[in-house]
């Protein structure tokens, strides 16, 4: 049950850099450094660049569940009766474990008269 509540509630960013079509980087928890490739700004303000910058970033986002409150009106009466019986007889699951009766304590084995193995053993001549 811990596990299934850690998963629900588990959210990550997986960020991936791609030059043209070529997925080169990715990076789970922080940003792809990329591939180096980076278009520069131009130094003065009269020059400007026509070329597209090949390279992209993408961010996929998992959100997990922000709520784990349980509405109990949803719940209907056949699985309230259940919870009750499974936490009932899981709480009374252990008791008396330490109250170790033997009952073969008072019990004695009858009396050996004859030797029964002896008579249903065959010999091969």
């Amino acid at each position: 049950m811990a596990f299934v509540v850690l998963f629900s509630t588990l959210s990550f960013t997986m960020n991936m850099h791609y030059c043209g079509d070529t997925l080169v980087e990715t990076a789970l928890f922080n940003k792809a450094e990329g591939c180096g490739m980076k278009m520069e700004k131009p130094a003065t303000k009269k020059c400007s660049i026509t070329k597209k910058n090949c390279c992209n970033d993408e961010q996929l986002v998992v959100d997990g569940q922000n709520e784990l409150k349980l509405n109990l009106d949803q719940i209907s009466f056949e699985q309230q009766f259940f919870i009750a019986s499974f936490v009932y007889t899981y709480s009374t699951l252990f008791e008396g474990v330490e109250n170790n009766t033997a009952t073969f304590e008072t019990y004695h084995p009858p009396l050996v008269r004859t030797q029964i193995f002896k008579l249903d053993e065959t010999y091969l001549i």
